[in-house]
C-alpha cells in the first residue's frame, strides 16, 4: 500500500448508527475508484462505545433500502492503533472531533467532519438518529451520500500516489 497509514475511520459516539452506516457507504463508493482509493480500509468506532453492541434496525434498514447489508456490524471502541493507521478520520460532529484531540496524542492531521469537505455548506454536523424513526435514519444517510463525492475528491489530491 501507499501509505502506512491506509485506513479512512469514520467515528461517532456508539458506533451503533452513523458510522457504520458512513463507513458502509464509502466502502461501496471506493470499489468504483482505481487503484489505490479503491484499497483503502475503511473502518468505524465510537468515541464512548461499547464493543460488541449490533447496529441500530433503523440503521441496516436504512442501508437496506439502498442495497448494503451492515446488519453483521458489532460497535468498537476508537483506539490509539485504529488511530495511528488511520491517514484520515472523518466524525459526525465537532464533539467527536475535539475528544479525540484532546484523548489521543499525534491524531491524523486529516481530522475532519464528514461534511466539511463539501463546498459552501453550511450543514457540517449529521445529527444522531438513536431512538428516532426510520426517515431521520434515512436523512442521516442521505446527509453521508453527499459528503461522499468532496471526499473521494480531497483523496485523490491528498492520498499518497
Amino acid at each position: 500500500m501507499a501509505s502506512e497509514r491506509n485506513w479512512i475511520t469514520f467515528v461517532c459516539t456508539a458506533n451503533t448508527c452513523r458510522s457504520p452506516m458512513a463507513a458502509a457507504l464509502f466502502k461501496h463508493a471506493l470499489l468504483a475508484q482505481k487503484e489505490p482509493l479503491c484499497s483503502i480500509e475503511v473502518e468505524s468506532a465510537g468515541v464512548s462505545a461499547l464493543t460488541g453492541e449490533p447496529v441500530s434496525n433503523n440503521a441496516a434498514r436504512a442501508l437496506e433500502e439502498v442495497g448494503l447489508d451492515i446488519s453483521d456490524h458489532r460497535s468498537y471502541q476508537l483506539t490509539y492503533q485504529l488511530l495511528r493507521r488511520s491517514f484520515a478520520v472523518f466524525c459526525m460532529t465537532e464533539s467527536h472531533r475535539v475528544l479525540i484531540e484532546m484523548s489521543f496524542d499525534n491524531p491524523p492531521k486529516h481530522l475532519y467532519l464528514m461534511r466539511e469537505l463539501i463546498p459552501n455548506t453550511q450543514e457540517l454536523t449529521i445529527p444522531d438518529p438513536f431512538g428516532l424513526n426510520i426517515n431521520a435514519y434515512r436523512a442521516c444517510r442521505d446527509s453521508m451520500v453527499e459528503a461522499i463525492p468532496p471526499i473521494i475528491n480531497f483523496l485523490k489530491k491528498h492520498y499518497p500516489q
